[in-house]
């Protein structure tokens, strides 16, 4: 649904939060799980009980940082009715700013009692690296330094909803099998280099839907005074990034498979290459809601269907 739709006071409440949440955005905080459960399941250490706790912490983690962007861009004027996105239910009324503000910190406090069993399992370096995704998911677009603001969202992305992300979920498990609980360091073998090299395609395509969100605002998140990096940038030098990053995408199943590491499998995700060709060509040529909303969506496919693939090519 886009701002340019016509709401109806019939809306029920629960479609209008359904809305606030962004489902589109919810392959964000799957795609990393499914390449870390992967990633487990090839290296011997799966663990179904923190795999869930990590799914269901991202995607809490995900949702509050979709009602705090919602509630601060609009508290501090940075949607507009000129804005070409889904949207936003502070912004037009149809949850009080009060009730989305209430929402994300309900939603980041129960992210937050997901965690504790995490840290249970994993022990300090989760309850470090917990903390420092809910203050970074708020931070996003609330406080004082809104890193949304300051061309800092996209890194904030590729980190959080990437790296540490997979990295995270492989960590919790191989925690579970190989370490004893409540642990004060890093334990052996919790975070390899190849967990850190299968985050990067997450990290890209994920920071891909970011960019292209910021390509549709460029104008009206100028006009607010909101400095996103594609402000910063400008539509071609985001739109080198958007390509760079899917090349990154694609460049770690080669390396994977180059190096031996992994099998012929691993070059599954490569199945998706024509559908990211398709994307590009709109994200390249085009600048308008119609086709960038669109082009948001399919991005979101694109991780999620990339991530099963390069996990099936892990685990096979």
């Amino acid at each position: 649904m886009t701002a340019t739709e016509a709401e109806t006071p019939e809306m029920s409440r629960a479609r209008a939060w359904l809305i606030a949440t962004r489902p589109q955005t919810m392959p964000a905080a799957a795609a990393p799980v499914i390449v870390g459960v992967g990633l487990a399941y090839s290296a011997g250490v799966f663990s179904l009980g923190p795999a869930v706790a990590a799914l269901v912490g991202a995607a809490l983690i995900q949702i509050g940082t979709n009602l705090a962007n919602d509630y601060y861009d609009a508290v501090k004027g940075v949607d507009s009715e000129e804005r070409q996105g889904f949207t936003r239910v502070t912004n037009s009324g149809l949850i009080p700013a009060e009730q989305v503000k209430r929402g994300m910190i309900l939603t980041f406090a129960a992210a937050i009692l997901v965690g504790t069993y995490l840290v249970y399992v994993g022990g300090l370096p989760i309850l470090v690296i917990g903390l420092a995704s809910i203050v970074s998911g708020y931070a996003y677009a609330g406080g004082p330094f809104p890193l949304g603001s300051h061309g800092l969202g996209d890194l904030f992305v590729f980190v959080f909803f990437g790296v540490i992300a997979v990295v995270g979920t492989f960590y919790v498990q191989a925690a579970a099998v190989l370490a004893d609980p409540l642990a004060m360091t890093i334990p052996e073998g919790t975070v390899t280099t190849t967990a850190l090299l299968a985050s990067l395609p997450i990290a890209g395509i994920s920071t891909n839907i970011l960019v292209v969100n910021n390509i549709r605002d460029l104008e009206t998140d100028r006009e607010a005074g909101k400095l996103s990096l594609a402000v910063l940038l400008g539509y071609r030098w985001s739109r080198v990034e958007f390509t760079g990053l899917l090349a990154l995408a694609y460049a770690v199943p080669l390396y994977f498979f180059a190096t031996g590491e992994f099998g012929g499998a691993i070059l599954l995700p490569f199945l998706s290459l024509p559908y990211a060709a398709l994307l590009a060509r709109t994200v390249l040529t085009r600048t308008d809601g119609d086709a960038l909303n669109p082009a948001l969506e399919r991005t979101g496919k694109l991780l999620a269907g990339f991530a099963v693939l390069f996990a099936l090519g892990m685990v096979i």
